[in-house]
This record gives C-alpha cells, structure tokens and sequence, in this order.
C-alpha cells in the first residue's frame, strides 16, 4: 500500500475518512482565522433567532390583536432574517473556497480579508447562486420526504398483509417490521436526499475558483458530482454530530444555572426572555466554531473531485518542479486550476512549495 507525508502528493483518490480527517487538521492549523471568517453569517442567524424568540414569547402575553400582529411580524423577520444568514453563510463559503483553494495549490495564506474581498467581487453573482441552491436543497429533502412515504405505504401494505394471512400478526413480527421499516426510510431518504443535494455541493467552488458564471457553475457542480454521496453524507452526519456534541456542552452548563435559579427547564413557556435568548443563541455559537470544519471539507472533496476526474494534481506537481510558465493567453480544456482575480494573476508565487489535500 502506498505511504505519503504531509508533502506528497495525494495521486489516488481520498476517502471519506482521509478528507475528515484533513478538514480536522487544516482547522486546527488555521482556527482563529476561520472562525473570524465564519463568525459573520452565523451572527446573523443569531439575531434572526432572537427575533423569533422574543415574538413568540410576546404573543403569549399581548392584550390585544394589535400587539399579536405586531409580534407575529417581528418572527416573520426574524424568520427571514435566519434564511438570509443561511444564505450569507453559503455566500461566505464561496469565497473562503478560493481562499482555501488557493493554499492546498500555492500554500497562499488564509486570511478572513481575503476571503471576504473574494465574496465582495462577486456577490450578486453568489447571492443567485446560493438561493438556486437552497431552492434545490428544498427540492431534495422533498423528493427524500417522499420516498419515505413509498417506504411507509410498502410497510403498512405488508403488516395489512400479514394481518390478513395469520388473522393478526405477532407482535414480535410487527415490531420487526416496524423497526426494519423506519430503518430502511431513514437510509432511503439520506441516500435519496443527498444524491440530489450532492449535485449542487460545488456551485461556490465552481463560480470562486474557475470564474464560472451562475448557471454555468451551476451546470459544472453536476459533472463533478459523480460517486459522492457516500462522502457528502459521512462528512455531513460529521459535521451534524460534532456541532451538536458541542452544543450539549454549551446547554448543559446553562441547564444548570437555570435550575439553581428555579426554572422549570421542562417547561420552556415559563422560560424568563434572558433564558429563552441564551438558549435560542446557543446553536449559532456553535455553528461557529463548526462551520468553518465544513467550509474546508467542501472545498477539499472540491480538489479531490477535479483530482479524481481531470488530473488536478499535474497543475501543482509542474509548478513544483518546472519555472513559471509564460503568460500565454492558453486556456486548460476542462478548467482552469485558479481563475485571475481582479488585478492578479493566476500563477504561484516563485519558490512555492505545497502539496494538493496534504499538509505542511
């Protein structure tokens, strides 16, 4: 089996398991930075939470209908407030993929000025972008929705079957099929959702890193994402159970300073406003110091795909061993490695050394 240190090369292609393990390690080397780069967009989503929270604990205690329009409202906002985070955060990861990119290729500094001058280059072009995707996400978790349902209807079907056949199953055999039954839809609709979802998962990277317009970068992510559902769903149920293992260490000393002070934790209608706030706020905080962990790992299954498909790697192992190439206007027939950016060029800086999906 072939080896490789943090200056190799990685010519085959990585699993699920090596790219987690990457985005751990790149974090951990980079992580003031990132988090300072992450911090923005959840905040954002934090005062959208706020918002929410705050409405609906007024609307309990409003004495009339102008006060419950008037809170109902203010959730509306906040609502919209939590989806243009959400928007602001796949706006943000756009431009931190150029930035990371950049630093798998030429070992270029990651720097939050950087990525965020990245996003202010083309920001409508990521704004339209990202709301065509979460449209698509939208479509995938309904198109997952309703392949559980077929898997629902199947499994009644048979109970009602097995019912007529035996004039009442078991209850041993109900419980079987029961639990095989919701089994088999959790996996149908992760695989069903992340299948679609996969498709999408590189729009930033196209558009950031090759220059590609919306729809054209759009229509580049489908042809990169082929065989990545498996990854896509590792890296997600990651990043899903990390952040929330971290919000338990949050809530839990929360908890127990709202139970020394006597509230009912149970009862989350009798909350006090500062409570309910400290605990609406308390998943974004710690989105922000996960988030950057998918930022990476998106953008690394990004260098992997082109690796897997179109030889990435030669782009780096030349710039490692040849002189700058002359500034011809020739263009790579897939894509390029690195689009210019406004006022610089695409090359590598003199002397780099580097090594694509490795560290230093």
């Amino acid at each position: 089996m072939a080896t490789s240190n943090a200056h190799d090369l990685h010519i085959v292609p990585l699993g699920a398991g090596d790219l987690i393990d990457r985005a751990v390690r790149l974090y951990r080397l980079h992580l003031f930075t990132l988090m300072r780069i992450a911090a923005p967009p959840v905040m954002v989503s934090a005062v959208g939470w706020v918002m929410v929270t705050i409405g609906y604990r007024r609307i309990m205690s409003e004495p009339d209908t102008a006060g419950v329009v008037l809170d109902v409202f203010l959730m509306l906002a906040g609502g919209c407030v939590v989806v243009a985070g959400h928007l602001f955060n796949l706006i943000v990861m756009g431009g931190a993929s150029r930035n990371l990119v950049a630093h798998l290729l030429w070992n270029e500094p990651v720097l939050a000025r950087t990525t965020y001058a990245a996003v202010r280059s083309r920001f409508w072009s990521l704004l339209g972008a990202s709301i065509l995707v979460m449209i698509w996400l939208w479509i995938s978790s309904m198109a997952g929705t309703f392949a559980v349902y077929i898997v629902i209807f199947l499994m009644g079907t048979l109970l009602f079957v097995l019912g007529l056949l035996g004039q009442g199953a078991p209850a041993w055999m109900t419980i079987i099929v029961v639990v095989c039954g919701c089994i088999t839809g959790v996996a149908v609709f992760l695989w069903s959702f992340f299948f679609l979802a996969g498709k999408v998962a590189y729009v930033p990277q196209a558009m950031l890193v090759e220059g590609k317009g919306v729809f054209d970068s759009v229509g580049r992510s489908f042809s990169l994402a082929r065989g990545n559902v498996r990854r896509l769903m590792a890296m997600t149920l990651f990043i899903v159970f990390v952040t929330y293992s971290t919000l338990m260490i949050l809530v839990i000393p929360l908890g127990w300073y709202g139970y020394l002070n006597g509230i009912d934790l149970w009862n989350a209608s009798q909350w006090p406003v500062w409570y309910a706030i400290a605990y609406s706020i308390l998943e974004p905080v710690s989105s922000i110091m996960l988030a950057p962990v998918w930022m990476l790992g998106m953008s690394l299954m990004y260098v992997d795909e082109r690796v897997r498909h179109e030889g990435y790697d030669i782009e780096l192992m030349a710039s490692q061993k040849l002189p700058p190439m002359p500034e011809i206007n020739v263009l790579s027939p897939l894509a390029p490695a690195l689009s210019a950016e406004p006022g610089r060029g695409s090359r590598p800086p003199l002397g780099f050394s580097g090594s694509t999906l490795g560290l230093r």
